[in-house]
């Protein structure tokens, strides 16, 4: 599996916005219920609010490419002292479940060998990506309920993945 990661340029939104739909419209309606998908594409994923979050922001975005075809995406930001925050990780929809994810992650190390550790949210209805992230060597840190509007609440672990654990 040759997988590598290709830093996203703002020229590259369009393509992860069009990724996000397809993987978010497929993958959340039966945890979070469509209309909240698609508030949150909405507020997330619109053009103009991945601009904000590459530009001001600072996330990085990371395209997941095996074989020279884009499979997914990733967004990390730097917290300072060898500590990053995974805002999104996300595979497209026939690319989960062979192992691809645990590849992307080693990869993703590679890309930040000073790192001590790594923190996401997850939705705690989310089962397949919550056992995703404990295969790999992350824990819940601890529960986290963060309201977005419209009386939606992003009902969360949080979870961290300590990198000197892990060598």
């Amino acid at each position: 599996m040759s997988i590598t990661l290709e830093q996203a340029t703002p020229g590259h939104i369009p393509l992860i916005r069009d990724l996000a739909q397809r993987i978010w419209r497929v993958h959340y309606p039966p945890i979070i219920g469509k209309e909240q998908v698609e508030y949150m594409l909405d507020r997330n994923y619109s053009l103009e609010a991945l601009q904000r979050q590459i530009e001001a922001e600072g996330q990085i975005f990371w395209l997941v490419m095996e074989h020279g075809t884009v499979a997914g995406f990733i967004a990390v930001s730097d917290k300072g002292e060898g500590r990053y925050f995974i805002h999104k990780f996300y595979l497209d929809n026939e690319k989960r479940g062979r192992g691809m994810g645990k590849r992307v992650f080693e990869v993703l190390m590679a890309h930040y060998p000073a790192c001590r550790e790594f923190r996401l949210t997850v939705n705690r209805q989310n089962y397949k990506s919550i056992n995703f992230y404990f295969r790999i060597g992350f824990s819940i840190e601890h529960c986290i309920d963060i309201p977005i509007g419209e009386g939606y609440v992003m009902n969360d672990f949080q979870m961290i993945f300590k990198a000197n654990s892990h060598t």
